[in-house]
């Protein structure tokens, strides 16, 4: 067997919720060999973070340099990078490849907490032209753009002016907005943009799930789905592991993988009754 390979880059979550630990169960479970590449250890539950170490950026190149060097990668995304060092590291590393490169963005989680030293959100703009999907949610769409994101036709705007930093697509993720639950915005540079949909899933345990969004979408880029079909067969993965949550731990549980099917291409045309009221591009 010689199955497809997808790298992640990013941070260590100890309670295996999000993070590298996510990434590699939704490679796992979608039949993709993960590889991955160390960026940071958090010391993190289902309570919180209480401690983040970075690794040195040599390290981290090191790593991405060890995996590239012998294993076919057929595509590729970025977690959690912390600072202006590690953002800077991974850009010089990635900029030579052409394989599909998903940027996740991570700076504020979906609770608004904090994820990235403030000094280093303008080193990201090193990597947004090298992404071919950027996944931001509604708080690093803010901090990226200055855009005030607060409706629909909000996310279309801030969805176009993060295009305009390079990336050749962006889905902004709508959940941090209670009337986008389930709504994300798709707008690639090559064609109109479209929201895609599903059911809100009415549970507190969704730690994880945009990791394991973002690891969805890089799997079935490398096992070959176009982008736009990788999209909505990654969003289907995360409804099901959202169904499938665990009620583990004092906190905010994880996503389950192990009793997710292996999602197949659906159309990913929106239901017109119920997308946000916003101009539909």
């Amino acid at each position: 067997m010689t199955p497809a390979i997808a790298l992640t880059i990013g941070g260590s979550d100890s309670g295996g919720g999000a993070g590298i630990q996510a990434d590699l169960k939704t490679f796992m479970a979608l039949q993709v060999h993960g590889c991955s590449a160390i960026t940071c250890i958090t010391a993190q539950n289902t309570t919180g973070v209480s401690r983040v170490d970075a690794l040195p950026p040599a390290a981290l190149s090191a790593q991405i340099e060890a995996v590239l060097s012998d294993l076919p990668v057929a595509a590729l995304k970025t977690g959690m990078l912390l600072n202006a060092e590690l953002i800077e590291a991974t850009a010089a590393a990635l900029a030579p490849l052409a394989i599909p490169r998903l940027i996740d963005p991570v700076m504020v989680s979906r609770a608004g907490a904090v994820l990235l030293e403030p000094e280093a959100i303008d080193a990201y703009r090193l990597l947004l032209p090298l992404a071919e999907l950027l996944t931001p949610n509604i708080h690093e769409a803010r901090l990226l753009t200055d855009v005030a994101i607060e409706a629909a036709a909000d996310v279309e705007r801030a969805a176009e002016r993060l295009l305009g930093l390079g990336p050749a697509a962006v889905l902004i993720k709508g959940a941090g907005l209670p009337p986008l639950r389930g709504c994300d915005y798709l707008l690639p540079r090559d064609s109109p943009g479209q929201w895609l949909q599903h059911a809100p899933i009415d549970t507190p345990h969704t730690h994880g799930s945009g990791c394991t969004l973002g690891a969805a979408i890089t799997a079935q880029r490398a096992l070959g789905l176009p982008l736009a079909e990788a999209v909505t067969a990654a969003k289907r993965y995360v409804e099901g592991a959202l169904r499938a949550s665990l009620a583990i731990g004092r906190g905010q549980g994880p996503l389950c993988h192990w009793h997710v099917a292996v999602p197949t291409p659906a159309s990913s045309a929106p239901d017109p009754d119920s997308p946000p009221a916003a101009g539909q591009r």
